[in-house]
């Protein structure tokens, strides 16, 4: 048994707010908790705390006139980057880790820092930052393009070590720098394993009113590239087959809320839609429990939404696009799979509501295979292996 390791991580994100990375991120502090860690996590001056024993958060100052950054490229993230990468330096000066554990592009920095300063570098790759710019619309530059796609090569063959989180990732680096290769630890832990949580299922079915028809959920971000517009447009030929059907929408900004019930407005389908706006990380299960479908749109992209791994936990029959995001870990045997059109999500849909077998073998099938592959135990034995491959040591 290795003696508990000194880690200083690296997280470029709001720790905490609820979304996908900043909650990859505190998955990894409370996993590197749980097996006898010790984490210094520098991050921005934004998000709320979180309270794990052997974690310790440093926050950047703040900066004039940032108090939020949205999901992806911004120019928001420069000044908080400086500042980010200048206390990396010192920490590193005036503290002896073990190693740097570094989140999307303070990678850059850290495999130069951890270079200068003699320690291993942990690159926990959670998406391409070169698609990143073309996906969240940031820039067409191919010039950009190029520049990061050398410094994410440049980063992954100089890291002791990377974890990915999701398939495509993993192939990714393996064809990038094949000598060094990843080790795939998928998102599965859910804010209800953080953050524990109280079953209020039933407050949420009269809050919402939601006795008496079919439930149809999605939880997560309302960004472009979630499908959030293929939803709304799927709806009307959901309640034509399945009359008293109601869909409730968990998450997304005042602004992004706006926008998409104007949509359900314009679609006539308001009176069946419930947006609940962002709630409580441990609230979200409870809305889960309210649901006879679990719906993924996703549009675009090819990381897998995080949430698929608390669909498939929960044993809800799930209703997703049949898109690589998704694909790379489902089949039809555990969802039903649609093109990625409204008239067919739609199809999808029905024929979960309306078919109680097809959607208890599905329902069923996904929690098994959460037990069995993407389970907390799992994620803690592929943690050890990436560990392993920075340091030699393991806990």
């Amino acid at each position: 048994m290795a003696d508990s390791m000194h880690i200083l991580m690296v997280a470029p994100e709001p720790i905490f707010e609820p979304r996908g990375t900043p909650l990859s991120v505190v998955g990894r502090c409370k996993a590197l908790s749980d097996l006898g860690h010790r984490v210094d996590l520098l991050t921005y001056h934004i998000g709320e705390d979180v309270d794990f024993p052997r974690l310790t958060i440093h926050r950047i100052p703040p900066v004039p006139g940032i108090r939020n950054v949205k999901i992806g490229p911004s120019a928001a993230k420069v000044p908080l980057d400086f500042l980010l990468m200048c206390r990396t330096f010192g920490r590193l000066l005036c503290h002896r880790y073990d190693y740097v554990h570094t989140h999307e592009e303070a990678g850059f920095w850290g495999v130069l820092f951890a270079k200068m300063f003699r320690v291993p570098h942990l690159y926990d790759m959670h998406s391409s930052l070169p698609q990143q710019l073309g996906n969240f619309q940031f820039s067409n530059s191919r010039a950009l393009v190029w520049i990061f796609e050398k410094l994410e090569r440049w980063v992954l063959k100089n890291s002791a070590g990377v974890i990915t989180i999701c398939p495509d990732l993993h192939d990714h680096v393996a064809a990038v720098s094949p000598a060094r290769g990843s080790v795939l630890i998928e998102n599965v832990i859910d804010y209800g394993m953080i953050f524990g949580e109280e079953d209020r299922t039933e407050e949420r079915k009269k809050e919402l009113g939601l006795e008496g028809g079919s439930v149809a959920l999605y939880t997560g971000t309302f960004e472009a590239y979630q499908g959030l517009d293929l939803l709304i447009r799927s709806i009307a030929k959901v309640i034509a087959a399945v009359p008293g059907s109601i869909f409730v929408l968990v998450g997304g900004h005042p602004d992004q809320v706006e926008m998409f019930r104007a949509m359900a407005v314009e679609e006539g389908v308001i009176d069946a839609v419930r947006f609940t706006g962002q709630v409580r990380p441990d609230e979200v299960g409870s809305y889960i429990r309210c649901a006879d479908v679990l719906l993924s749109p996703r549009s675009r992209g090819t990381n897998t939404p995080l949430k698929i791994y608390a669909y498939f936990r929960s044993g809800v029959p799930i209703v997703a696009t049949r898109r690589y995001t998704h694909t790379q870990v489902m089949d039809d045997t555990v969802a039903v799979l649609t093109e990625p059109d409204p008239g067919s999500f739609a199809d999808g849909i029905v024929q979960v509501l309306q078919d109680s077998e097809l959607a208890a073998r599905i329902g069923t099938a996904a929690k098994a295979l959460a037990e069995s592959t993407y389970s907390y135990e799992v994620y803690l034995k592929k943690l050890r292996q990436a560990l392993q491959q920075v340091s030699g040591r393991i806990r």
